[in-house]
């Protein structure tokens, strides 16, 4: 299994909203992401990879654990290329849980162990990559 974060504003769609589609029994599709690497982790991503549900904007914290439900696919809000292809892609995801304590970007930042962690590193990165230690630890941070 491999672990990922993926940003998402708030006031656009939140982990509330997620966690409401996934009530509903409706996945959601991680379109609108127009940066290559970012598309080419989702493009990585395998059934069953777990990623943490970051609000970027406002508020700046880690708040839920979301699950890949379907492979990268097209993304449906994407315009085709000049030759007629969509080179943009997306997975589908669900909600597993909330953190029981959002970690804030200060708290990351503050903590040494995280000084790697691709939030840091590529900030303006909207779907990167978590290391299994990462992962445990800013689990345990948010009370997991």
């Amino acid at each position: 299994m491999a672990y990922w974060l993926m940003k998402s504003e708030p006031d656009v769609f939140s982990f509330d909203d997620m966690m409401a589609k996934t009530k509903r029994g409706e996945p959601e599709q991680w379109h609108g992401v127009r940066n290559y690497t970012a598309r080419n982790n989702m493009k990585a991503m395998a059934l069953g990879d777990l990623a943490f549900f970051y609000h970027s904007n406002i508020g700046k914290e880690i708040v839920g654990i979301i699950k890949v439900i379907a492979l990268a696919h097209p993304d449906s809000t994407a315009e085709p290329n000049d030759k007629g292809n969509i080179v943009w892609e997306c997975v589908d995801v669900e909600a597993v849980k909330p953190l029981p304590k959002p970690v804030t970007l200060a708290t990351v930042k503050a903590t040494p162990e995280l000084a790697n962690l691709e939030l840091v590193k590529l900030s303006r990165l909207s779907v990167s990559k978590v290391s299994p230690e990462e992962w445990d630890l800013i689990c345990k941070m948010g009370g997991l």
